[in-house]
């Protein structure tokens, strides 16, 4: 059985660079390059999370927040 978790992202697309920034209460704030165009943005911040979590971005899922600046993505352990 797979376990996953559940991580709380906040989105800043079209920053100045790809960056991930952890928080004291254990969420993330993104900042990436994308546009919020037709999901790139979403799949930046997945390939981010894949990057600093040394994982395949396939185990990670949007579950909420596909239009919203604050998302949850479930990571696949």
């Amino acid at each position: 059985m797979k376990s996953s978790r559940i991580l709380t992202v906040k989105v800043i697309p079209r920053a100045s660079q790809n960056r991930l920034e952890p928080q004291p209460d254990g969420a993330f704030v993104a900042r990436v390059t994308a546009p919020p165009v037709e999901g790139a943005a979403n799949r930046a911040v997945i390939r981010l999370l894949a990057a600093h979590l040394g994982i395949a971005p396939s185990r990670i899922e949007l579950v909420a927040g596909a239009k919203a600046h604050l998302k949850r993505f479930r990571v696949m352990e």
